[in-house]
């Protein structure tokens, strides 16, 4: 199995700041969302420091965009980074776009339950996401570590597959932006990331 996977969820952006859901349409990064991107970039390089290892990311924008920040910083040349369609966020189906708030309104109950985003119409299913989670696990080399920048939901349920979680277990963790996770031997063990600013 892959040495160590670093499990990274892209930064804060447009739609975040608008509480609106994403799914697979996009939204670029704000500059908080860029700013995020920079500090993990600069505290995972640390980490990476004399190891072999490769650099994946989902193929959607806010994610490439993120990992672009990232290879920057930790001087991996963006040309060698592998977009992959597996590591995508789930689908929200008619959700997709609307603000959190009027998901609220129509359904007050909504919140109530951690994995509340599936009950969107057409929503892409837990079992399609692990599914393509494990097809792109399969094919990692044994001899890297992995380097992955991908999305809140998929990211939790990577997490999960990578630690033996329950269902229930997988909506049990959080979905930082300013940190990251070493999962190694079936143990994530998360690494805050101090913000830092733009220079102007």
């Amino acid at each position: 199995m892959t040495k160590k996977i670093y499990v990274i969820r892209h930064g804060e952006t447009v739609f975040h700041s608008e509480r609106k859901l994403q799914g697979h349409c996009n939204s670029p990064l704000t500059n908080k969302g860029e700013a995020q991107a920079r500090s993990v970039g600069a505290e995972l390089k640390k980490h990476l420091s004399g190891q072999n290892y490769q650099v994946y990311c989902s193929s959607l924008g806010r994610a490439v965009q993120t990992a672009n920040i990232i290879c920057e910083a930790i001087s991996f040349p963006q040309l060698d980074l592998l977009q992959d369609d597996r590591l995508k966020e789930f689908s929200l189906g008619a959700w997709e776009q609307q603000t959190i708030s009027d998901l609220v309104e129509n359904n007050p109950n909504l919140l109530d339950q951690r994995d509340w985003y599936l009950r969107a119409p057409d929503c892409e299913s837990y079992e399609s996401v692990r599914n393509r989670l494990l097809s792109w696990l399969s094919e990692l080399p044994d001899e890297q570590d992995v380097v992955v920048v991908s999305h809140g939901l998929t990211g939790i349920v990577l997490r999960g597959i990578l630690q033996n979680y329950s269902y229930q277990d997988v909506w049990l963790q959080d979905l930082p932006q300013d940190a990251f996770f070493i999962v190694e031997n079936d143990v994530a063990k998360r690494v805050n990331c101090k913000l830092i600013e733009a220079v102007a």
